[in-house]
């Protein structure tokens, strides 16, 4: 007698995240990932200065991000926002590490176990104080810095880069930060 063997349903699902993973892009299409980026550099709090609003950040204000090294090379990710609508502080930890190489910031990040998303450093200035950052596709994009704002000149240009690569910028959320 021939044997048979019958895959579940779970297991063709399994399969099928696996292959979509492989084979989907951790940045948008027309998206340029900085190159000669210093880790270490950019390790640190980040202020959160515009967002396009997603599910884990509607309705926060006052948001941060920061980033540390870990024990085991990868990278801390810390974000914290405020709910004011339910008038408490939200935080979130996972932890990020470079697709290729470390000197192109190429980086994916997981807050749920051993799911990842891209996380991409498109535009930061030489003192690293300023970033413009991406997910893997337009429906992400950051713009952050050091402090709690940012100069009109970077705003501009970090607008008409990512109106370049595709984004609405007429959808950020411009983030409060007064707590």
């Amino acid at each position: 007698m021939k044997k048979r063997y019958v895959v579940g349903p779970l297991a063709l699902v399994g399969v099928g995240l696996i292959l979509n993973s492989c084979a989907s892009r951790s940045i948008p299409e027309k998206a340029v990932a900085v190159t000669n980026f210093e880790k270490d550099k950019y390790l640190g709090k980040w202020y959160e200065i515009a967002r396009l609003d997603f599910k884990f950040e509607k309705g926060l204000n006052n948001t941060t991000a920061e980033y540390s090294l870990r024990e085991d090379g990868k990278i801390r990710v810390d974000n914290k926002g405020y709910d004011f609508k339910k008038d408490k502080w939200k935080q979130s930890v996972g932890k990020a590490k470079f697709v290729g190489a470390e000197n192109v910031a190429m980086l994916k990040v997981s807050f749920f176990g051993p799911f990842y998303a891209g996380y991409n450093v498109l535009s930061i200035d030489k003192d690293y104080k300023y970033a413009l950052v991406s997910g893997d596709s337009l429906d992400y994009l950051w713009i952050l810095s050091r402090e709690k704002t940012i100069p009109a000149s970077v705003k501009q240009d970090y607008l008409k880069q990512a109106q370049a690569i595709g984004y609405n910028t007429d959808d950020l959320i411009w983030v409060k930060h007064n707590n």
